[in-house]
């Protein structure tokens, strides 16, 4: 958080510091013969650029907004894993519920603070591969629990797409190359904002430091947004967090 506040400090002095210095060269009087020639060049920069600004920012917004669906999902496969081994009558349901019930806790306490860390998560691994052996046997010798079996298989086969939505979320960034467009673009746009020729320095510099602002303001939301486990705005474990209470109130009533 410090650091990206020192950013957006340093990028708004930077382009302060640029106006100063482009007044000292070439002064107010002799830029603003060329106003209307600088005002259509800036008004095609502007549009182009809040044109790059909103897709991108609509962009990581819906992949934020998948991920938020994609945890409730598979929260959602695990209930019903869970629910479905209630109801067969097979030495392995117990052992199935009891993973989930790890599956959850795990989620919770390990794989989001590891997320956090920019870290890949790995633990469940372990837990998922046992999860599908106990089904195959399951549905291996299954004839009183044939629906019921495939059910699970199907319940399990979602769980582990959800998972790797999760996992793949977490390690895809925008490409570097359109980090260089928008910082690029950021620049380009202040910098033509500073060629115009304004006799009232103050209130120049007062247009400057918003517009500089800005940008800087909407480029940190994209990079924090683009990072759905990890900054400030996260996907947070709100599904796995109910399903482990449920599960674990269930276990101390029997």
């Amino acid at each position: 958080m410090l650091s990206s506040i020192l950013i957006i400090i340093a990028s708004t002095g930077a382009a302060l510091l640029f106006l100063v210095a482009v007044t000292r060269i070439w002064p107010h009087h002799d830029r603003k013969e060329s106003n209307d020639f600088t005002g259509a060049v800036v008004a095609v920069i502007g549009t182009t650029y809040a044109v790059i600004l909103a897709f991108t920012l609509s962009g990581v917004w819906n992949n934020f907004q998948e991920a938020q669906a994609n945890e409730e999902q598979e929260a959602n496969a695990l209930t019903n894993v869970y629910r479905i081994a209630t109801t067969l009558q097979d030495p392995a349901a117990q052992r199935i519920q009891e993973l989930c019930a790890r599956y959850a806790d795990n989620a919770v306490n390990r794989e989001w603070p590891d997320m956090k860390n920019d870290q890949m998560p790995a633990a469940a691994d372990e837990i998922t591969d046992q999860l599908w052996q106990l089904a195959g046997q399951t549905q291996a010798h299954a004839t009183p629990d044939a629906i019921a079996a495939y059910q699970l298989m199907e319940e399990l086969r979602g769980l582990t797409q959800y998972r790797r939505l999760r996992i793949m979320q977490a390690r895809e960034r925008l490409p570097v190359l359109l980090w260089a467009v928008l910082i690029a673009g950021g620049i380009i746009t202040v910098a033509a904002a500073c060629f115009f020729g304004v006799s009232n320095f103050r209130f120049h510099l007062l247009q400057v430091l918003v517009l500089s602002f800005l940008i800087s303001l909407v480029l940190f939301a994209i990079a924090d947004i683009d990072r759905p486990y990890q900054g400030l705005v996260i996907v947070a474990p709100n599904g796995f967090e109910s399903v482990a209470q449920k599960l674990q109130r269930r276990d101390m009533t029997k």
